[in-house]
């Protein structure tokens, strides 16, 4: 059925539509929305400025919901709303507010949005919410939807930047202070920028930069790409270069450049999907005569492993599926061990519009206990004298210094070395943790 058949009066141009499709599947099919999207655009054949379009619209809907729906409550006669016409004022509200989209033009095409998608019916409440919401600005709203700042500052917050309260909290306790909270959480709702990684031995920063990229600061492989899309470049095509935030390049780098002392040839990713820490460290591995065992728990993940590795020298990476809780190797195996443990992700919600909604407090529960099995099970794995690097995409500190203080209370062979915590708002990358320990030499 056409949307002229459904009763548009105007064609619903694609941008829009992409971006509700990308709603639709994150709210159905609980799919992530920076996988779902380039399907969609490839789907609605969207490029350049509508792609940018279509994907900011989507992110900015999924991202900032948390204020939007109170803005579009306030807004209602009716407490209930079907989720497909929400879905719709949810992508209007985000023009009204946060984009330099005309007004009369974010209400027009939000009328004929519904009409296309949901029927005739919900058009002219659609079209009467969105008038009400553009007589104030976003500043207004908030001021009109969220805790009162000076009475509850995280409740605000929570409102106004658009996060679960518990996560604010959380992320409070790990900054140890409310000072630079505000910053941190505004870093979360700013899209990130491209960075690639030049693999070592494959391509040089000297090529990224070629195709319109600038080094960063920090590690000496990355390079934030200013525009244009990342699949075009030969070396990212190729599979000598890959994109990975400049916090994942430091965590892998974090393994590969701490000193260790006799044998330097075997080294463990224990959960190496989908692989893009891994095809670093396989790289850097290949350069120094080493070989690296990528090991993913799920058979369709380490296939993915796989395929990172396509431009890796074979002699330097085995890619194995196996419970990293449980491996199949024999204790003290490897010389350097990567443990990359799943975690909450809350150190990159600037990247996962949708995630910050879908975790709750009790999924800690189960992910701590996971990630003090396979710290554990990663010590176990290096001999006396290597190197352990255990790194979360999150900064809760349950998630991080908890878990490495929980492993080192329950063994008198092992001693933390170093660690570092990375944050959007003053790194410019994903808030990264990593921890390095050595496990002691035998006397």
């Amino acid at each position: 059925m056409t949307d002229r058949s459904r009763g548009s009066r105007r064609p619903v141009d694609r941008p829009r539509r992409a971006a509700l499709d990308v709603l639709t599947a994150v709210r159905v099919d609980d799919a992530y929305a920076n996988l779902v999207l380039p399907q969609v655009l490839r789907k609605h054949r969207l490029e350049g400025r509508d792609a940018a379009l279509a994907t900011e619209l989507a992110s900015g809907a999924i991202r900032m919901h948390g204020l939007y729906d109170p803005v579009i409550d306030a807004c209602l006669t009716k407490p209930r709303l079907q989720p497909e016409v929400r879905d719709v004022l949810r992508l209007g509200v985000h023009q009204l507010l946060s984009m330099r989209v005309p007004d009369h033009a974010a209400i027009s095409t939000s009328v004929d949005l519904v009409r296309a998608s949901v029927g005739q019916g919900p058009a002219g409440l659609v079209n009467a919410v969105l008038r009400k919401v553009s007589r104030e600005d976003l500043d207004a709203w908030v001021a009109a939807v969220a805790p009162e700042r000076t009475r509850d500052l995280r409740g605000h917050l929570a409102v106004a930047q658009s996060h679960p309260r518990w996560v604010v909290d959380a992320l409070a306790a790990a900054l140890g202070a409310d000072d630079g909270l505000e910053e941190l959480l505004a870093a979360d709702n700013a899209a990130p920028r491209v960075t690639l990684v030049a693999r070592p031995g494959l391509a040089d920063v000297t090529e990224l930069e070629a195709a319109g990229g600038t080094r960063t600061s920090r590690s000496p492989y990355g390079v934030v790409l200013d525009g244009g899309d990342p699949a075009a470049i030969p070396a990212v095509a190729e599979g000598r270069a890959g994109v990975q935030d400049e916090g994942s390049q430091l965590v892998a780098l974090a393994m590969t450049d701490a000193p260790i002392e006799g044998r330097d040839e075997r080294w463990l990713d224990l959960c190496a999907g989908p692989g893009g820490k891994a095809a670093l460290l396989a790289s850097l591995a290949a350069q120094r005569g080493a070989v690296l065992v990528a090991n993913e728990r799920q058979p369709h993940r380490a296939a993915l492993v796989a395929s990172a590795m396509r431009s890796v020298p074979a002699r330097a990476v085995r890619v194995v599926a196996g419970d990293g809780v449980r491996p199949a190797w024999v204790p003290g195996t490897f010389d350097r061990v990567l443990v990359d443990a799943p975690c909450s992700g809350l150190g990159a919600l600037r990247r996962r519009p949708e995630s910050r909604w879908r975790r709750t407090p009790e999924d800690l529960d189960v992910l701590v206990t996971l990630q003090r099995a396979l710290l554990d099970a990663a010590v176990e794995s290096v001999r006396p004298g290597g190197v352990v690097v255990y790194a979360t995409c999150s900064p809760v500190l349950a998630e991080t210094t908890g878990v490495v203080e929980a492993v080192l209370a329950g063994r008198d062979d092992t001693v933390e070395v170093d660690r570092f915590q990375l944050w959007p708002h003053r790194d410019g990358t994903d808030a990264m943790f990593a921890a390095r320990l050595r496990r002691r030499a035998l006397v």
